[in-house]
């Protein structure tokens, strides 16, 4: 994680996230098994919270079990998110896209939408050169590796340092030192 490609493409991918959410735009987030815990994790923390009170951000995980199990059993699994960003989304709007293979399907079906309709495309992976990644406008690879649980625990850092750069331009008040 600590190299000037990756340190560089966060502050691209915070930047991007700003900018979707200053000129109105939501969020969106997916990811299969743990990796939709860690979108649902975002997306709850930018609606809610993350260190201080504050107004809440637009950022939607597609998470709703009642649209997978419709979606996934009407028109196939690789439609989950898909679908989901085809009823909701909007121009502008960014998608971060999480997955430790960087191969997965229904992600895959995720960033091809979102690639056709101006949806900005953020992708977490663990796998330099994933398909999912070299379809994204901005690919964050962690350290390249075989192992999910150690992908997935880089992933959560890179997950609270974006959400805390995008809390410092929208509220840096909750940022500021307190002298004695």
């Amino acid at each position: 994680m600590n190299n000037a490609e990756n340190i560089a493409n966060i502050e691209a991918a915070a930047s991007l996230l700003i900018g979707c959410l200053k000129n109105g735009h939501s969020i969106y987030s997916c990811g299969n098994g743990g990796s939709m815990s860690d979108a649902m994790h975002f997306a709850e923390e930018l609606t809610g919270c993350f260190r201080k009170e504050r107004p809440g951000l637009s950022a939607t995980a597609i998470s709703d079990p009642s649209h997978i199990s419709c979606v996934a059993n009407d028109f196939g699994y690789d439609f989950i998110f898909s679908r989901y960003l085809e009823a909701k989304a909007k121009e502008g709007d960014c998608l971060l896209a999480i997955s430790t293979s960087g191969n997965s399907k229904n992600i895959l079906k995720a960033i091809e939408y979102a690639n056709k309709n101006n949806i900005q495309v953020i992708t977490l992976t663990g796998v330099k050169y994933s398909n999912a990644g070299n379809q994204a406008t901005i690919d964050i690879c962690t350290i390249d590796s075989e192992f999910s649980d150690r992908i997935q625990e880089i992933h959560i850092k890179i997950i609270h340092i974006l959400i805390e750069m995008i809390e410092r331009e929208f509220y840096p008040e909750n940022y500021k030192i307190k002298a004695n």
